[in-house]
Parts: C-alpha cells; structure tokens; sequence
C-alpha cells in the first residue's frame, strides 16, 4: 500500500512567490534601522556611512581586557586595555622628567562603558532646548559611538589646572598639551579629533586615542583594526605612523642610448691592382 502523497507549493512558485513578497519587504524595513537609539528611545539620524552626528560606531571593551591605570593617574578611577598600559606608563615618566610640561599630565576619562556613555549623553543640558541630542554631540558622543569604549582612549587633564577648566580648548595652551602634541606619538597615541577636522566632531586637545608605536606592537593590530576606517576617513594628528603624500613628482624618463661605434675614417683609400 503506498503512502498518499502530500501536494507541496514549490517554492519557485509565482503564486507563492507573490504572497511572501510582502512579508519579505516588510521583514527587510525592519531590519534596516533608519537611525540610532539615544535618549529616552528616541532615534538620531543616521548618515549613509553609519555616522550618528559625526561620530562612528564602536563596541564595548571585553572587561577581562581592561586594568587598572598606574597608580595616582586617574582622576576619578581609570580603565584602561592591557596594552595600553606599557607606553602610557612610559609616556608618564617622560613628561614627569620634563621640565618644560610644568604640571602634571592625570587622566580625567578613560574607559566608558555604552551604558556609562548613555548617562553622560543624556544628561539633561541648559542649552539643549530645541534639539537636545544634537547639541549634546558636540562636545560628546552619543552612546555607542564613543572611542572611551573601546578601552583604548583616554582624555588628558593638567595639575595645577591654573584656571582651565578640563576638557576645554584652553587647554591646548597649556605646556603640557604642548609637550603631548610633540612627544605623545613616541608612545603609540594619536589627537583623535584635530582642529577642523574632516569628521566635524569638536576639536579636543584632551583627547587622545592608543594604536601603538607600530603596528606589530603587542596589541596595536587590534587597536589599528578598531580604528581603521577613523584612521583612514579622518587622520589624527598628530598621528603615530601618518600617511605622507608627496604634492608633485617628476617623473624620470629612461632613454636607451645604443653602443657608440666610431665612424669610418674619412680619406682615400689605395687601390688593389
């Protein structure tokens, strides 16, 4: 006795085809967030390169990963990854030796966690009123998009602070920002977001990023791969390892001159008889 066949609907099926196609098109708008959770479930505008107000995107730090920055550097505690410790501990030294920083480089921000990042975001700002979110990204990134989370940034302070206030432009002024523009790429670390910058996030003296003394550093590949497409879209600078781009170049033209061979030489010649 043989079993009754079940009829099945083929899949290449236009009649089936046409009845998922709109549970198909539906499924795929969900998918494809038109911009990014920040305050309250409200959602930013997202650019088409993934940007939310100038800022890209990055992940949280694994928290076996992050340590303890030395010891009296943080102001407020201070996470930082692993391998960033060496050349920041390094970094520490030098300017401590240096008489010209006249002051003494803490850290003010280190590691922030997305869920850290959203409390400070969020918090309410007095001059926020018409569009909140967007004037809060001026001078922080929304959560998510922060560099603190990936564990291999960290904003600067100077003590004695001599009336700048942390995380201000005054700051560049200060000698100690002045020594970090000139020796901080010697340690692997890089200004993330330079004066007019292309990526149009605010200028911060303060803030600078870890990607290594070179790119076979330990732990500097992972860093440079977090950071690839900043590195690549919007150089630092200054930068560890910047990308140097000659204006003009003359190009040399090989000619192939042939073997010299020396002339007949010109008179009579004798006659054979």
């Amino acid at each position: 006795m043989h079993a009754k066949r079940l009829a099945t609907p083929s899949v290449f099926a236009p009649e089936a085809a046409a009845m998922r196609l709109p549970a198909l098109l539906a499924l795929l708008s969900l998918a494809s967030p038109a911009g990014a959770q920040v305050c309250a479930g409200a959602a930013a505008a997202m650019a088409n390169d993934g940007r939310v107000y100038g800022h890209l995107a990055y992940g949280d730090a694994p928290p076996d990963d992050l340590v303890e920055a030395p010891r009296g550097f943080g102001l407020h505690g201070c996470l930082l990854r692993r391998d960033v410790i060496p050349d920041l501990e390094r970094l520490l030294a030098a300017a401590k030796g240096d008489p010209a920083v006249m002051g003494t480089l803490r850290g003010l921000s280190c590691h922030r966690s997305i869920l850290r990042q959203a409390s400070v975001f969020c918090r309410e700002h007095p001059d926020s009123a018409v569009n909140a979110d967007a004037t809060r990204a001026i001078s922080v990134a929304p959560p998510g998009h922060s560099e603190h989370a990936t564990g291999y940034a960290l904003d600067f302070a100077v003590r004695p602070a001599n009336g700048c206030p942390d995380a201000e432009a005054c700051m560049a002024a200060t000698p100690a920002a002045r020594w970090l523009l000139a020796n901080a790429p010697r340690f692997g670390f890089e200004l993330s977001f330079p004066g007019g910058n292309r990526q149009h996030v605010k200028w911060e003296p303060w803030h600078w990023r870890w990607v290594g003394t070179s790119a076979t550093a330990p732990g500097a590949a992972r860093a440079r791969f977090l950071f690839a497409r900043a590195r690549g879209q919007f150089p630092a600078d200054p930068a560890v390892d910047p990308v140097r781009t000659i204006a003009r170049v003359t190009p040399v033209v090989y000619v192939a001159v042939p073997t010299w061979v020396a002339p007949p030489q010109k008179g009579k010649t004798k006659r054979r008889r």
